[in-house]
């Protein structure tokens, strides 16, 4: 089956929605491991020319994220669940700093993210799970008064996001993970600074041990074999 892309317009920045628009597609799994792709294909599906594709194509292999193949093209990358798990530990990091500097300043996470991030459980679209559970920890790096925080957890979360889009494709988010937010939400508002560090770490620390199980039970279940390098 052929993986929908959706046409982009021409704009000063299209080699960043090409990136763009690739990685959510690999994030989802519409793009899968080991798939080939070629810059034609990409441009026609996406009604580009062909040298944003290649321009995206080259950082998207540089981050990570697609490898060369013999002959034409490049392959998705292998899905990796140590690799996933050191990713996770950079990030649980971050966030543990971002919660306590948002909460020395009692910052308020704006409740829609909550009740938008409870939907998205309930619902059955990957990308709007993955979609609202990056804004909720974005809006933890905002409210942080930190920049430095969320231009350093980008390209952990730009990883993160396709092993949690691969596991979310056989498994339904856990609504309770909304609980958890909520809870960091109302500890960062209530200027608790320990309180809200102390449940970042155990909301990332569980996340990863659930993710690094799924994901590891995912690629022993797959017929492919999920091996070659990270980079």
């Amino acid at each position: 089956m052929t993986a929908q892309l959706v046409q982009i317009a021409t704009a000063p920045d299209l080699v960043d929605q090409v990136y763009r628009s690739l990685l959510d597609a690999i994030s989802s799994g519409a793009l899968a491991p080991g798939e080939r792709i070629t810059q034609e294909d990409i441009a026609q599906r996406l009604a580009v020319s062909r040298q944003p594709v290649l321009q995206a194509l080259r950082l998207l292999k540089k981050d990570g994220f697609v490898l060369d193949a013999a002959g034409r093209g490049v392959l998705v990358a292998p899905l990796d669940a140590d690799w996933m798990a050191k990713v996770y530990q950079v990030r649980g990091a971050l966030d543990v700093l971002a919660a306590r500097l948002a909460a020395a300043q009692r910052r308020q996470i704006d409740p829609k993210l909550i009740d938008r991030g409870r939907r998205a459980a309930r619902g059955r679209s990957v990308q709007a799970m993955l979609d609202a559970d990056m804004a909720f920890h974005q809006a933890i790096y905002a409210g942080s008064g930190n920049e430095l925080i969320a231009q350093s957890a980008d390209q952990h979360w730009r990883h993160l996001r396709r092993a949690m889009g691969a596991v979310l494709q056989a498994e339904p988010q856990r609504e309770s993970l909304w609980d958890e937010h909520a809870a960091i939400a109302a500890a960062i508002a209530a200027g608790d600074v320990d309180l809200a560090a102390r449940l970042s770490d155990e909301h990332g620390t569980q996340a990863s041990a659930t993710l690094a199980l799924r994901l590891a039970a995912r690629l022993s279940r797959s017929p492919q074999t999920q091996q070659g390098d990270r980079r």
